[in-house]
């Protein structure tokens, strides 16, 4: 199978090939769509066949729940058993946007799109395309990351198509992803609220809203071994290059001391844009020191770039843990699957 590729700049310029794209979805395709956040692998949430060819062309674990995009709030009434006040207080404040929050699911969702708890993860994306396309098609979509899974999330239609040419029907090229990182997932099916997965929507944010929120002991650490998880990217290793990353946690000056001590065949840094010219080994950089919001947008692509350039372990820099930093941190300790140097 050939993946057809649709462009859509323009929402009413190329309203043909957004058309055609509604259609495969319509059908129990699976499209690779643009968002705000990242792009997605989008299938009707409704169609079990096709939630379920998602996670064959992912190759993803079936305990993995998605996240349902919708383009208004009447269809988030089709997925839910019940809609909470504070549900409606953060919709109106963070949709449309780079925001999921995990509700009791309602009856039409198939289990398998919610890895068979009772919850359903709901957003409302920013992005026209996407947005227009929920439109189109009459259609809540569920749509994860479209990547392999475990790898580095896409943020372009050529990621999508590195990693899944061939394994779905098409993919809607258009502008590159914004935020550049996932949306930020809470849950409101529980008290106090949860953060379970920070992202463009920040921790102090939420908390001017949600006074009470908790951040998941995931967010940071290991989760717990056999424990179902209730959000996408809550997993062990998750967004990881084929090179081993190792995360060193100390000054720029321990960082150079320990990558020169300990430099091999196809030892590459990550490093913060402006430090290159001051180590012995290839550097990719993933944005300033001071700018978490450029760090989220390029992290995914630097990311990437360690595999195209034949990198076999890479020393990274830490990011800050507060604002969208806390979610750039969260991404890179799972490509690192947890393992950090404290220098």
């Amino acid at each position: 199978m050939n993946t057809l590729r649709l462009t859509v700049f323009d929402i009413e310029k190329d309203r043909e090939n957004l058309i055609k794209a509604a259609e495969i979805l319509k059908s129990g395709g699976l499209v690779g769509i643009p968002t705000e956040t990242v792009y997605g692998l989008a299938a009707n949430t409704f169609d079990e066949e096709a939630v379920s060819n998602i996670f064959k062309a992912k190759g993803r674990p079936q305990d993995n729940p998605l996240i349902v995009h919708v383009s208004d709030m009447e269809m988030v009434k089709e997925l839910v058993s019940e809609l909470p006040e504070k549900a409606k207080l953060c919709a109106e404040k963070f949709w449309p946007g780079p925001f999921t929050m995990v509700l009791p699911r309602g009856d039409k969702v198939p289990k398998s799109v919610s890895a068979g708890l009772d919850t359903v993860a709901v957003r409302m994306p920013s992005n026209l395309v996407a947005r227009e396309l929920i439109k189109v098609s009459g259609l809540p979509l569920a749509a994860p990351s479209a990547n392999l899974s475990g790898s580095p999330s896409p943020t372009t239609a050529d990621h999508v198509l590195f990693d899944l040419d061939g394994k779905i029907d098409a993919v809607i090229v258009s502008d590159k992803c914004d935020v550049g990182l996932e949306s930020t997932v809470i849950s409101l099916c529980c008290e106090p609220p949860r953060l379970l997965r920070p992202g463009g929507v920040t921790l102090e944010q939420l908390q001017e809203m949600l006074p009470d929120i908790v951040v998941d002991k995931a967010v940071l650490a290991q989760p717990e071994k056999g424990k179902p998880v209730a959000s996408p990217g809550m997993k062990y290793k998750h967004y990881s290059p084929k090179a081993r990353v190792i995360m060193l946690d100390g000054e720029f000056e321990d960082f150079k001391n320990y990558v020169a001590d300990h430099t091999d065949d196809g030892t590459f840094a990550l490093v913060f844009e402006g430090e290159e010219q001051e180590l012995s080994v290839p550097c990719v950089s993933f944005g300033h020191k001071d700018d978490e919001l450029e760090q989220a947008a390029v992290l995914f692509d630097a990311l990437r770039e360690l595999d195209s350039c034949g990198c076999k372990v890479c020393y990274a820099r830490v990011p800050q843990k507060s604002g969208v930093g806390l979610a750039v941190y969260n991404r890179l300790i799972r490509a690192a699957a947890f393992e950090v140097v404290t220098l």
